[in-house]
């Protein structure tokens, strides 16, 4: 028997119930290859049952399919658009217990950036993220909350100055900030989407799928959010058929529900 992609695809859903099929198969695959050359493994079939059987490999390998660049306010200028016209639109339509979900929230940074931006706005402790991300290890980096300068450089200087400490190179973000958010695993494919939303943010995640899931996806999240609500994409992303799906367009990046 010839174990093809095919096959491996069907055993990495059995294994984790992650749909390689959503994902563009020659970026996907050429990834893969490239991981199972890096462990010296012959074949899909050998590379199948060190996954079942190797845990740090099985973890690696989870890691590896998620596509974690991610930073704090990444594109500032779509940050300050939230600052001055979304968030205070928001509270005028819903009062201050906004719901806001950030899918796909990779390390942490995003969830952590909507707090931040929020707390201009609402005391801190009537603010609630819900945070969710397909991949176990990058949720626990997430909650650790310890991040490179890199990773901060966009962080407005007062909100940087309050909510940051520096520990050796890396900047730890404190924990009245993490306490505001609340993180779970979640597959954007398979699992069910959470409802009533104010605002949904999952930026620069859907550009990896394909344009049936990616379509699938944007209804979802129109069904997730309240009349009113808001979606907030990522500047690699558009919404061609946004009409169609039932959106109106707010201008490139926030997308709002009739």
């Amino acid at each position: 028997m010839a174990y093809d992609y095919e096959y491996f695809k069907k055993e990495v859903f059995a294994l984790t119930k992650i749909d390689l099929n959503a994902y563009k198969e020659k970026q996907m695959k050429r990834r893969i290859d490239t991981l199972i050359d890096k462990h010296k493994i012959s074949g899909y079939d050998n590379f199948v049952k060190a996954l079942k059987t190797d845990k740090e490999m099985f973890e690696e390998f989870v890691g590896y399919l998620t596509i974690n660049v991610s930073e704090f306010y990444r594109n500032p200028e779509q940050w300050e658009l939230m600052d001055k016209d979304i968030i205070p639109e928001l509270i005028k339509k819903f009062g201050k217990n906004l719901k806001i979900w950030s899918a796909a929230c990779s390390t942490g940074d995003e969830p952590y950036s909507l707090v931040m931006a929020l707390s201009r706005h609402i005391p801190l402790n009537q603010i609630k993220i819900f945070a969710t991300d397909i991949d176990k290890q990058i949720l626990e980096k997430a909650k650790l909350g310890l991040y490179s300068e890199k990773s901060v450089e966009n962080v407005p200087k007062d909100l940087k100055d309050k909510y940051f400490e520096k520990v050796g190179a890396s900047y730890r973000i404190k924990d009245e900030i993490k306490s505001r958010v609340e993180f779970k695993q979640h597959n954007l494919l398979k699992d069910q989407f959470p409802t009533n939303m104010h605002m949904i943010v999952c930026r620069n995640v859907l550009i990896y799928f394909t344009e049936e899931a990616k379509d699938l996806i944007f209804r979802e999240f129109k069904d997730s959010l309240q009349s009113s609500g808001v979606l907030f994409i990522g500047s690699t992303e558009q919404i061609v058929n946004y009409k169609e799906i039932g959106y109106q367009r707010k201008n490139s990046f926030y997308y709002e529900k009739p």
